[in-house]
């Protein structure tokens, strides 16, 4: 590359690492340490995960799906309000609570005896470390806009790795991956940096792809967009046909589980306005995503199968979010993916750090060159 184009890149490369980059390693060291934190969060806290009781059968998954759904609604109705919306997570395992979480007057998550419904305790949406760091992770703690400033710093991340692999673009093939370490420590750092940033830089921009598409969901609809589809949306529900009671938060479940009949229930979505629909969740057997998003919407005053969609038969931008999340996440792979996961957050973090003292070590050298040049001319 010829040298006047080579430093324009390097100062591309340079200013946006540095204006942008320690957000994004902050948030992928976070991001790393949600990883490790949340098995550690379930162990730390066994009075809100693990059942105290899983009735006769020991088996929470039994005893949760045996609790009747229709007073626990009304319970929450009661104590936060009629307009609250809130989401029922089944337990997935034999000892696991019910979590019910809550958007209302109170946002929180509580978790319940999935035998007696009996309130374990209850935590809001940003008590505790593993809650704190999350919400950091996903936003910044400014909701909507930290998504959207989060999504732009991820997407700025894939300019840096074009302009970064553009820097390292070796003239003569096999490159040379070397870490020079005896040449002190700003050289080893500048190979630890360059190297690391080549030979990773692309894993690392699928865990920053996905998060960018995590953090904002408006890009799925551009995604469907630009591949011409129509984004599949929610039904609607017309307003003669909202009136009157409820029918009763289990006939709902019940009538869901006939369009997908013996599949687990991975959310109860239950929205606190009579004009939207229930949505039922399921986590169905070729469904990558832990929590299932293949759904059966109903009318929750006729109890009406409004719309049934498998995960596949979603646009593109929406039906992503199957495989998205739990590539993003470390779930799709199990163990060996959350290690790995975690092992690129950390090296995300590690560039970033290491592009700023880089930047500042260079600029401390030049000003003591100056000072004493300067010195040996008076």
């Amino acid at each position: 590359m010829r040298a006047p184009l080579r430093r324009l890149w390097l100062k591309i490369h340079r200013w946006v690492g540095l204006t942008l980059g320690p957000v994004l390693a902050f948030v992928a060291l976070l991001g790393a340490m949600l990883v490790v934190g949340q098995p550690l969060d379930r162990w730390a806290h066994p009075e809100l995960f693990a059942a105290r009781s899983t009735g006769p059968s020991g088996n929470a998954v039994a005893a949760a799906a045996a609790l009747p759904l229709e007073p626990l609604r009304q319970r929450i109705v009661a104590e936060f309000g009629p307009g609250t919306n809130f989401t029922l997570r089944p337990p997935r395992d034999a000892d696991e609570t019910l979590w019910v979480l809550v958007r209302g007057s109170w946002s929180g998550t509580l978790y319940l005896d999935p035998a007696t419904g009996a309130e374990q305790g209850r935590r809001g949406t940003q008590e505790g470390a593993y809650n704190l760091v999350y919400k950091i992770h996903s936003s910044l703690l400014l909701d909507s806009t930290g998504k959207a400033i989060l999504a732009f710093v991820a997407l700025s991340y894939l300019f840096l790795l074009v302009t970064g692999a553009v820097l390292w673009w070796p003239v003569r093939w096999p490159p040379s991956l070397r870490i020079e370490l005896r040449r002190g420590l700003l050289r080893g750092l500048f190979d630890l940096h360059r190297t690391g940033g080549a030979v990773l830089g692309l894993l690392i921009a699928v865990s920053v792809a996905t998060g960018a598409y995590m953090a904002w969901r408006p890009l799925g609809g551009y995604i469907s967009a630009a591949l011409g589809q129509k984004p599949v949306k929610a039904p609607t529900i017309a307003k003669d046909s909202a009136n009157g009671p409820r029918l009763p938060l289990d006939e709902l479940v019940a009538r869901a589980q006939q369009v997908y009949p013996g599949q687990p229930i991975g959310y109860v979505l239950v929205p606190g306005k009579a004009d939207r629909p229930v949505r039922v969740r399921f986590r169905l057997d070729d469904d990558p995503h832990p929590n299932g998003i293949s759904s059966v919407w109903l009318n929750p005053v006729t109890g009406e199968v409004l719309a049934a969609r498998k995960w596949q038969e979603l646009d593109t931008g929406n039906g992503m979010v199957a495989v998205v999340f739990p590539l993003h996440t470390g779930a799709l792979g199990g163990v060996l993916h959350e290690i790995v996961t975690a092992l690129l957050g950390l090296a995300l973090g590690g560039l970033g750090v290491s592009g700023v003292w880089l930047w500042w070590r260079r600029r401390a050298d030049r000003r003591r060159l100056a000072a004493r040049q300067v010195h040996s001319t008076t």
